[in-house]
């Protein structure tokens, strides 16, 4: 039995030794044309690459809000075994992808077409080809380190700075306009309902103007300026209140602690209020005495009344407003830029070496398949020629 494997052994390591002396003698006829691949493919990867436009990337670096408002949380807790549901379904695995998303957005993408004409520079027929070249030059990505980076690639390194720094700017400015957190809710609430009072407030001192130069008086009684001023600060007052409780109903219910005291707040002032009326010796118009007013002055005590009930009105909406950005700034619901982007000092692209790199290795299999395939032709011809000439032979004899 052993004298048996032995021979077996003998044969398989003569037929191994065989095959890689074969392999040697394809590698050395052939060992031009292989040089010649691997040169001239690398030759040509080195041209291209030296040909190719230099690409510069300039990176920006932000820091999203990193929490949630107090206020959501609490509303989700309360409504307890639906929150999860509702979490499920507005809940995002990851807050950075929200903002991701706005930097992706198609608002976002259109200012930054109109601000910096990327139509002409990229010479596209339509707003949708430019959208597109601009995703193509752009890279958003969120890191695990809850950071944003926005990347662009451009040929000018200053433009490609300035595009990074503008998705920023404009994410910032979407931020201010949309309540992304319930504390960014109330501040917008509020950021338009002081506007309204505002341009409320400026139609009534233009009214009262008018009034002035009709009637000619231009300071009615002190007594009636008290009554005006304590029944106008009372209406304020409860106006306000009144905002103050609706805002507080898109993240409160009626439990709320706060939620009480505020309407309790309202219902006193009203009674204060009823007790003004009251005491008025005249229905007809319980904010003025009519009975003691002269007819000509009556329409200025309205005009007047109108402008300190706006005034208060926008006082205390102000102060609301402050409060509102102060709790928005505690949230922390603002994009804090870490790194501006900078024009880069090097090309990111191409990457010459490895361009070579990878032509060197394509010249060097291609020469390699290429020898081994006219090898195995060269065998298979010569292979074909002896049979002929066996099939000829058998015919002679």
């Amino acid at each position: 039995m052993s004298e048996n494997v032995k021979p077996a052994t003998e044969q398989s390591s003569t037929a191994d030794e065989i095959d890689l002396l074969d392999v040697l003698i394809v590698l050395a006829r052939h060992k031009k044309w292989i040089a010649g691949c691997t040169i001239g493919i690398g030759s040509a990867a080195l041209v291209a690459s030296l040909l190719m436009t230099p690409i510069f990337t300039s990176t920006a670096t932000i820091m999203p809000p990193q929490q949630q408002s107090s206020g959501l949380a609490a509303m989700m807790g309360q409504l307890g075994a639906l929150a999860g549901a509702a979490g499920g379904i507005a809940g995002l695995k990851n807050p950075n992808d929200l903002y991701v998303g706005m930097l992706q957005s198609q608002t976002v993408a259109n200012n930054l077409v109109t601000r910096f004409k990327l139509m002409e520079k990229f010479e596209t027929p339509t707003m949708v080809d430019t959208r597109s070249q601009l995703a193509a030059i752009s890279n958003i990505s969120s890191g695990k380190d809850g950071l944003i980076s926005v990347s662009v690639d451009d040929d000018d390194p200053k433009f490609a700075a300035e595009l990074a720094n503008a998705y920023v700017d404009e994410l910032i400015k979407l931020t201010q306009t949309l309540a992304v957190t319930d504390a960014a809710q109330q501040r917008l609430f509020y950021e338009k309902q002081l506007q309204a009072t505002k341009d409320k407030l400026a139609q009534a001192e233009v009214a009262l103007k008018r009034t002035q130069e009709k009637t000619g008086l231009l300071q009615p009684d002190g007594q009636v300026q008290a009554i005006i001023a304590n029944v106008a600060q009372l209406k304020a007052t409860i106006a306000a209140k009144e905002v103050e409780m609706t805002a507080m109903r898109s993240f409160a219910t009626e439990q709320n602690p706060d939620y009480i005291r505020t309407q309790q707040e309202i219902q006193g002032l009203k009674a204060q209020l009823t007790k003004l009326e009251q005491g008025q010796p005249e229905a007809g118009d319980f904010m003025v005495p009519t009975g003691k007013v002269p007819q000509t002055g009556l329409e200025y005590v309205r005009k007047l009344r109108d402008v300190k009930y706006y005034e208060t009105m926008f006082e205390l909406l102000a102060k609301q407003y402050e409060l509102a950005k102060i709790n928005e700034a505690k949230d922390s619901s603002t994009v804090q830029v870490l790194d501006k982007a900078t024009p880069p000092d090097r090309k990111s692209k191409p990457k010459r070496a490895l361009i070579v790199a990878l032509g060197l290795i394509g010249g060097l299999f291609s020469g390699l398949f290429v020898a081994f395939f006219k090898e195995q032709r060269h065998r298979a011809k010569l292979a074909g020629t002896s049979r002929w000439q066996e099939v000829a032979h058998a015919w002679r004899t």
